[in-house]
Parts: C-alpha cells; structure tokens; sequence
C-alpha cells in the first residue's frame, strides 16, 4: 500500500501509473477541486492538510508501506512533514520532484524566496503581476502595497477563500485577476498586455507549472520577470521521471 502526496497534474498521472503497476494507492490532496479529478480517474483519496503526527498515525494504522511525496515542488511544509511521517511511522520515503529548469537571459532576475521577490519588486516598482498564488500574497502585500508609482496585480485561482483573502489585505477588486489555468504563451500575453505589466513574479514550478508559458510571454513583451527558485530541501531517495519512482517502488516493495 502507497500513501501518496499529490495534488497536482503530474501527481494524479504518477498515481496513474503505480495503480496500472498494480500498486494500491491512496492520493491525499489538500483542495476539493484536485479531489474531484482523483474523483475522476477512480483513485481513492483524502482531503484536507495533515501534520506530521496525523500522517504518521494514518501510515502505522492503516498500514500502509511506502510514502511518495509528489505535492508541488513548492509545497515545502508538507514534504518535511511527509519525511517526518515516513521516519516516525518507520516506513520509506520516495520523492518525485519535477525535472529543474535552468533560465539565462538578462530580464530574468532569479532569488532565493518570496521576501527577496517582494523587496526586489519594491526598488523596482511600476505594474506588477504576481503569479505565485494565495498563499504567500501577504508576503507582497506587506513590502508593495502604498508605494509611488507601484500596481499590484494579484492573479490567482477563482476561489471564495482566496478573494477573502485579497479583501482582507486590501487587494481592490480591479487588481485581482481570478482564472485558473492552464494558460498558454498567448493567454499570458494578452493579460500583461491588458494590464501594463513591466514586472512579472513567478515561481520555478518546472514545464508542467507552466513556467515556460509565463517567462516566453513575458520576454516577448519586453517584461522583466523576478523567478522564485525552489526551496532547497534534502529529500534523500528522489526522482524526477516517472519511470524512475516506479523502478524504486518496485525495488522498494
């Protein structure tokens, strides 16, 4: 039996191919909306976070063997959470980690995290699209909002929390761009171009987070971009392939 942190595209088709293998997996995801696209696909599944200790107990009573930590290369609280699972419950730990990509060009200003990103942006200035979600918006807000000569655009998923959220840090409703993914080169585009963008923020999510998409549109209208590298964390056994976390199931089980 696999306990499996997911939660993203590349998640459910990873737990796709350990049930094809013959595995029995369960998914565990943090939104309805990734659980209604398990739901989809006939894997079984939790909703909701988990803390260290939770996980542990699920993993020593259900019985389950293995943990694969597929959640998103920044969800960086819960991959520690799931190693001090795996290691508390006495069970092994596998990671799947989107392949690295490597970005050069003089518009591109990568930083270590979310603080650097905001006071960079700060001595910057100007239309700002943040395309790094919710969660770290605060982050943002606290450093951008009440500057000269400086817009915030929030872009993020269409969810009530979320717009909460925005309302509670004094994102006006103008500034907020709620659409959910993915967006093409185009897309992209087009919305810099509608709002003025001269500075993007985003993360290095990989291919599949539709980096790629968001840094070319930027480049093609001339737009600076601060890039978010991704938290640096020792996951012991990883892997960035498919067929390499199913060599490593199957060596481990």
């Amino acid at each position: 039996m696999i306990f499996m942190l997911a939660g993203t595209s590349d998640a459910r088709n990873l737990a796709l191919e350990l049930q094809s293998a013959g595995h029995q997996v369960t998914a565990t995801v943090v939104t309805d909306s990734a659980a209604t696209s398990l739901t989809e696909v006939g894997l079984s599944h939790l909703v909701g976070r988990l803390t260290a200790d939770e996980m542990a107990t699920i993993l020593t009573q259900q019985g389950y063997q293995l943990v694969v930590d597929a959640s998103h290369p920044f969800a960086e609280e819960a991959s520690k959470n799931a190693m001090a699972a795996a290691e508390q419950a006495g069970v092994p730990y596998i990671r799947y980690e989107r392949a690295h990509e490597h970005y050069a060009h003089p518009l591109i200003t990568v930083v270590k995290d979310y603080e650097e990103a905001a006071y960079l942006a700060a001595e910057k200035r100007g239309v700002i699209m943040l395309t790094t979600g919710s969660k770290t918006l605060a982050t943002f807000t606290k450093v951008l909002q009440g500057l000269e000569n400086t817009r915030v655009i929030a872009r993020m998923l269409p969810r009530l929390d979320n717009m909460e959220k925005c309302e509670a840090l004094g994102v006006a409703q103008r500034d907020i761009v709620a659409i959910q993914g993915p967006f093409s080169k185009e897309l992209n585009e087009a919305l810099f171009r509608q709002y003025d963008v001269t500075l993007m923020i985003t993360k290095e999510s990989g291919k599949v987070g539709s980096v790629d998409e968001k840094l070319e549109a930027a480049l093609a209208c001339g737009i600076e971009t601060i890039l978010i590298a991704r938290p640096n964390i020792q996951y012991g056994q990883q892997y960035s392939t498919f067929e390499g976390v199913l060599q490593a199931v199957h060596n481990t089980l």
